[in-house]
């Protein structure tokens, strides 16, 4: 688990034409299990696969389990919660990668830059 750069990922999904995003959006779903500990959590494949089939109404109900998640990897690591799941689900019906690069950004908040011991 690394730090990735938002506005990289912003511009590699825009120059890729989407294709990125599929990795990015498997990425943070894979980060976030491992941070939080989620018991039978759902894979990045699967859940991009889900939301595939299901014309993305999977997708909603994967942000707001993503708020849940980093809400509860925060609270296993002494931070206080962020309470972002209602914003996640909205921002995933309006402007995703919005609502991503937030994710992303709580999980950079989590994860010890490259190079150091943590």
């Amino acid at each position: 688990m690394k730090q990735r750069s938002i506005p990289i990922c912003i511009i590699l999904s825009i120059v890729t034409c989407g294709l990125y995003s599929l990795y990015w959006f498997v990425t943070l779903t894979d980060d976030s299990n491992k941070l939080s500990n989620a018991p039978n959590p759902t894979s990045g494949i699967l859940a991009l696969l889900f939301t595939v089939i299901t014309c993305s109404i999977y997708g909603i109900y994967w942000a707001y389990k993503m708020g849940e998640k980093l809400d509860q990897a925060y609270m296993q690591r002494g931070m206080p919660a962020q309470n972002q799941a209602i914003l996640y689900l909205i921002l995933e019906l309006v402007f995703p990668i919005v609502g991503w690069a937030l994710m992303q950004n709580a999980i950079n908040a989590m994860v010890p830059p490259e190079g150091t011991v943590g």
